[in-house]
């Protein structure tokens, strides 16, 4: 039986969040105030607003849970665990308990 090359690393394709929990790509932090004042780069202001890229099984058959995947939400950044899935790494799973808002189109 041939040997499996332990050097090679198998890509990982999805990410799907387990239990209560959603992935959700974080939005792009701001480099310039609403005022039109650019921001030097050494200084960051965490943004945490994002998309649900993917919701767990539990989140998808929840009646009383309303994210759904697309969805742009307001999230807690203090209790996301960040994916190190892509190399600017933007995504993140987050229990639903820490997203707190869902924009909405009326």
């Amino acid at each position: 039986m041939p040997k499996k090359d332990e050097s090679k690393t198998d890509a990982f394709e999805t990410v799907e969040p387990i239990g209560k929990r959603v992935l959700i790509r974080k939005d792009a932090d701001k480099k310039q105030t609403k005022g039109g004042i650019q921001l030097p780069d050494n200084i960051e202001i965490p943004t945490i607003t994002g998309r649900i890229v993917s919701v767990s099984a539990e989140v998808e058959t929840s009646e009383e849970l309303p994210l759904r995947q697309y969805d742009k939400v307001l999230f807690n950044p203090k209790g996301a665990i960040p994916v190190d899935f892509e190399g600017n790494n933007k995504l993140f799973v987050v229990d639903v308990e820490n997203v707190v808002a869902v924009f909405r189109k009326s």
